[in-house]
């Protein structure tokens, strides 16, 4: 069981940036592909980035591709969201999540989720 606690969410404007962080329990959590979905209110869970266990793979939505980065810290266990240009429609909970395979794509399904952090984008 890997547990995951999301950090960095919070209020910004429009055009500025934030980046979340995702803390995992496990060391084996380096041997996992991880990921980011959100969640805007009334909308679906929807996929954002997912990255390989060894960082070198990532993928992304339409949506956030060229404004938004993802990135790993195997060595601390640590995965990150580096999120530019932020727009309103950006708003939504972030969750952290991992896969038990060291890849994964905007098709496949988490097996463990963050609690979320919340992200607003004010106009």
């Amino acid at each position: 069981q890997v547990q995951l606690v999301e950090s960095g969410g919070g209020l910004v404007q429009a055009g500025h940036s934030l980046r979340l962080s995702c803390a995992a329990s496990r060391r084996t959590f380096s041997t996992y592909a991880a990921g980011w979905f959100r969640q805007a209110p009334g909308k679906e869970r929807e996929f954002v980035s997912a990255i390989s266990w060894s960082g070198v793979d990532t993928n992304y939505a339409d949506s956030v591709k060229g404004r938004f980065t993802i990135s790993r810290d195997n060595a601390k266990n640590t995965m990150y969201l580096q999120m530019n240009s932020l727009k309103p429609e950006d708003t939504a909970v972030y969750y952290c999540t991992a896969y038990s395979v060291r890849n994964a794509f905007s098709g496949d399904s988490p097996d463990y989720w963050g609690q979320g952090t919340q992200v607003t984008v004010s106009s």
